[in-house]
């Protein structure tokens, strides 16, 4: 059965505030819950929702009403990060609400804002915020290198870090590439490609020429960071699972004064010979009691590249079960 739902909203500014320009906050809505929506006046109303769609759309609308009445303008981002993943009871509606703004992420120069889409990746970024070291463990599509890209560039680019460093362990994912022509950097450069492209799409290209001509980001393949002492910079070390344990070792060591790390991976994609080498699985085993690290761990309900990436690795986890 399809509900209806008709939100009264009190003064024009608070209109303006909660629909966003050309009513763009309502468009998003309208694309995420799959209703169609209709203005008149000061009612905003929802149609052709099922039962949960409905609750969803009510819980939306009150934090955005709430949001606007602390004199706040609700980006459409931020309506789409609101409601993308989240069911849920009022108070929790609240909560996650409250966690998706905190988690903001302000880049200098970027193309806007961006927000954490769901609980687990509210509690990643804040883990990134608190902690010196921050693992990050999830599928494929969790967000796990963008949202570490969007903090290290609203780093780098208000200055409060000198340096960004990209790397990650050169493994083939089955099938070997031969020999690459070029430089380091030129060899290094197609396994880094999933940290370039996360960077294009939050800031112009142009920014990261700039910023790779005054070596603010540098990238270090991983075998080359030994003997190394890394101060006042945000070092991502991306696709970890396929580290060894004598690298992941290594690279925890190379933190300097000032500095923080973020470690992401996906256990269930380990190129090494073995599993049980994985030097990502080995840290969080051993670390887990460590004070000053922060362990965050995003599963299927937290992909948000792209709705189908979630029935194709649900469709894996259950193959694996038969």
């Amino acid at each position: 059965m399809e509900d209806s739902v008709t939100i009264v909203l009190d003064g024009r500014d608070l209109i303006s505030a909660v629909c966003g320009s050309n009513d763009s906050n309502l468009k998003v809505l309208e694309h995420t819950l799959g209703g169609k929506l209709a203005v008149r006046g000061n009612e905003v109303r929802m149609e052709g929702l099922n039962e949960t769609g409905a609750e969803r759309f009510r819980s939306v609308m009150d934090n955005l009403i709430s949001v606007a009445r602390l004199g706040e303008s609700p980006s459409p981002d931020f309506v789409r990060a609101l409601a993308g993943d989240f069911e849920g009871e009022s108070g929790e509606a609240i909560r996650h609400a409250e966690a998706i703004r905190s988690g903001c992420i302000n880049i200098p120069h970027g193309f806007g804002k961006v927000f954490p889409r769901t609980g687990n990746q509210a509690a990643y970024v804040q883990g990134m915020r608190e902690s010196d070291i921050c693992f990050c463990v999830g599928p494929a599509g969790t967000g796990k290198t963008y949202l570490a890209i969007a903090n290290a560039l609203s780093l780098a680019l208000s200055k409060k870090i000198r340096k960004l460093v990209l790397t990650r362990p050169v493994v083939e994912a089955g099938e070997s590439l031969g020999f690459l022509p070029g430089d380091l950097a030129q060899k290094i450069n197609p396994y880094l490609r999933p940290l370039y492209d996360a960077m294009e799409a939050l800031v112009p290209y142009e920014v990261i020429r700039r910023m790779e001509d005054s070596r603010i980001i540098e990238i270090a393949p991983l075998a080359y960071m030994r003997g190394r002492s890394l101060n006042e910079a945000f070092i991502i070390l991306d696709e970890a699972q396929n580290t060894t344990k004598e690298q992941m070792k290594m690279f925890l060591t190379r933190l300097g004064q000032g500095s923080r790390a973020v470690i992401t991976g996906d256990a269930t994609q380990i190129d090494l010979p073995k599993r049980i080498d994985s030097g990502l699985l080995h840290a969080l085993s051993i670390l887990k009691n460590v004070d000053g690290i922060h362990f965050s761990y995003l599963n299927t309900m937290d992909v948000v590249r792209n709705t189908l990436i979630k029935k194709i690795i649900q469709a894996y986890d259950e193959e694996k079960h038969i």
